[in-house]
């Protein structure tokens, strides 16, 4: 079998001054939780695209609500369990004296996702409080790690010809520098249903493998039938993602990033926004470079910057559970 090495790193979520990012790992199952911690405060917009979305505190974000800026983002497995997670960044939060200020008391406002990864392993093993408190512990402004780790630890990709020839997903970062001191950076925990591509040379990346396993294979020639047999069962799928820039943006046009990020997912994973995901991406602005047009170049390099990271999850994923991953598999 061959040992594919993992990419160079390049940059990724943390390269956006402000910022901290942490992961917690079960060691008992493939799963975990990331949390992006923003301390000071960023302006945080979302789009939830999926048909089946696991989401805390999105209502929040809409642009015609009060509260404008988060002080965390959680990105969890364990399906609706997982969003107990983010009461343990709340704890966190609160033990710092960091939240909104509601009267004498400072109320931490922490949206959450979460993905399904209950195949995998004992499904009483879930990420909790304690693990989102963990993941905070371990929440640093250096490198962001990669692969199997974190909200990416139990992430498959291509179940739609069965889990039997699914492979292992995993969690990528990528940022990309502009001209102007502007940084825009992505995060993705990829646990797709269908496959996955890099957009820069349209070659498969991951997804459905062949029949002996050995190989990817994909499952688009499988979609162009007229009566296609979908293996995947309901909720078995959904691709997380969080995007941050420098730049200064309103949580309507921070909406309007996070809506733009999610052409990023679907260049990368074919297909996306299914029925049974809950694709969701947040966007976070710590507001520090204004920039005229702000909204349109951030919402392009962010849709780039997403698509990179997908990638990135493939390229660096390990395999678990009888789910390779790309570097196990032939050439």
């Amino acid at each position: 079998m061959p040992s594919l090495e993992a990419p160079a790193y390049e940059g990724g979520l943390t390269d956006v001054a402000g910022l901290r990012v942490g992961h917690f790992t079960h060691t008992r199952r493939p799963t975990g939780c990331t949390v992006v911690l923003a301390e000071a405060g960023a302006v945080c917009g979302v789009d939830v695209r999926g048909g089946a979305p696991g989401t805390r505190e999105t209502d929040l974000l809409d642009p015609i609500n009060l509260v404008e800026r988060v002080h965390a983002v959680v990105l969890s497995g364990g399906s609706a369990f997982g969003l107990d997670v983010a009461s343990g960044v709340v704890r966190w939060l609160e033990a710092r004296g960091i939240g909104f200020a509601a009267g004498n008391v400072r109320v931490p406002i922490v949206p959450a996702a979460i993905l399904f990864d209950l195949g995998l392993g004992d499904p009483s093993i879930r990420p909790d409080a304690d693990a989102g408190l963990a993941a905070c512990d371990a929440a640093s402004a250096g490198r962001v790690p990669e692969g199997s780790v974190g909200a990416g630890a139990g992430a498959t990709v291509g179940k739609l010809l069965g889990s039997d020839r699914a492979m292992k997903g995993g969690i990528g970062s990528a940022a990309l520098r502009l001209e102007g001191n502007v940084v825009v950076a992505a995060l993705a925990a990829v646990n797709a249903a269908g496959d996955v591509f890099d957009p820069d040379t349209s070659r498969l990346v991951a997804g459905a493998r062949s029949v002996d396993g050995r190989k990817v294979e994909g499952c688009s020639a499988m979609l162009r039938r007229a009566a296609p047999r979908v293996a995947l069962s309901p909720r078995e799928s959904t691709t997380l993602g969080v995007v941050a820039t420098n730049v200064a943006l309103d949580k309507a046009m921070s909406t309007k990033v996070a809506q733009m990020a999610h052409d990023g997912l679907a260049r990368a994973i074919r297909p996306a926004h299914t029925p049974w995901d809950g694709d969701t991406v947040f966007a976070m602005s710590t507001g520090k470079v204004r920039l005229e047009h702000a909204a349109l170049v951030v919402g392009c390099a962010a849709a780039e910057a997403v698509s990179r990271a997908v990638v990135r999850a493939m390229l660096c994923a390990t395999g678990a559970a009888g789910f390779p991953a790309l570097r196990d598999l032939d050439a």
